[in-house]
């Protein structure tokens, strides 16, 4: 069975970024037409994870081979920002998530009472600001996947989240992090064998997920930045009045591919020698204690 485990609606909220800060959203999908896509795309599975919302997945409920989703916005012990994607959720456990995401061990605490299956998103990407090596000792010990293939980050950043959950002992996970419809179903993720939902959330947790699918590139995240661009200004008019950004959308693109590259060059330099220990249980401070189990992590 295959599912894209990382994919975005037009319920996935506004912008953060330079430029585009609060301008538009960071989706203009409609999720049934993110589903129609999938599907068409032969997915046996489909999900949305919106960010810190499961608003869009109430659209798609009806359809059978649907589950809900979302990624969730939470605070590392270190004080940094980090993206965990939630899988197969109730509403009631949607609002749970969200009472604790500043608490990360709090949240994971509650996910792995309620048996909810969760990976660390994009881990060797900047996109949600500073990391500190405390969070791969986290992302190491106390997450059971991590996303080994995002479709929209250079193929070096999946590289070496690869590399991490395999000297880690983490199961692989792969997404789209489609934004646009061009862009979702480009990553995935398939499970050999699987029939049914549970086999393939059962083969997950047993690592025997497959990454497939392509990395990100500096033409596709042009693309899909005028691609937004022009869902705002259709859905907005008056917004044709920032339609001279589109000229500034290749600038960006390429300030973001350079900060992706000094971020996973600092990282490579930190992490190459050292080991990473796991924090010994939900009370841990910002730096984890010494336990008797660690993992050896390499950018």
């Amino acid at each position: 069975m295959r599912c894209d485990l990382h994919v975005h609606s037009r319920h996935s909220g506004t912008y953060r970024l330079p430029i585009f800060d609060g301008l538009c959203n960071e989706s203009y999908s409609p999720p049934q037409a993110v589903y129609d896509k999938l599907k068409a795309l032969r997915m046996d599975l489909v999900t949305l994870t919106d960010h810190d919302s499961i608003e869009g997945c109430e659209e798609l409920r009806r359809h059978a081979d649907f589950f809900p989703s979302e990624e969730v916005t939470c605070r590392m012990p270190s004080g940094t920002e980090a993206h965990v994607a939630v899988y197969d959720i109730s509403e009631r456990q949607h609002i749970e998530i969200q009472r604790r995401r500043e608490d990360l061990p709090r949240l994971l605490g509650y996910l792995d009472e309620q048996q909810v299956f969760y990976s660390a998103q994009h881990i060797f990407s900047g996109l949600t600001g500073r990391r500190e090596e405390d969070d791969f000792a986290w992302f190491a010990a106390r997450f059971p996947a991590v996303e080994t293939l995002n479709a929209h980050l250079p193929s070096r950043g999946n590289a070496h989240a690869v590399r991490f959950a395999r000297r880690s002992g983490r199961a692989p996970t792969a997404g789209s992090d489609g934004h646009t419809l061009r862009s979702v179903g480009t990553a995935f993720t398939e499970v050999p064998g699987a029939r049914t939902k549970a086999e393939f959330f059962a083969g997950l947790r047993q690592g025997k997920g497959l990454p497939r699918g392509e990395c990100g590139t500096f033409w596709k995240m042009t693309r899909d930045a005028l691609l937004i661009i022009a869902s705002m200004m259709a859905e907005k008019p008056a917004k044709f009045l920032f339609a001279p950004l589109a000229a500034a959308v290749p600038m960006f693109a390429a300030w973001h591919f350079c900060q992706e590259k000094m971020f996973l060059r600092k990282w490579e330099g930190v992490l190459a020698d050292s080991s990473v220990v796991a924090p010994c249980g939900p009370g841990s401070a910002a730096r984890p204690a010494p336990c008797a189990a660690s993992a050896e992590v390499i950018a």
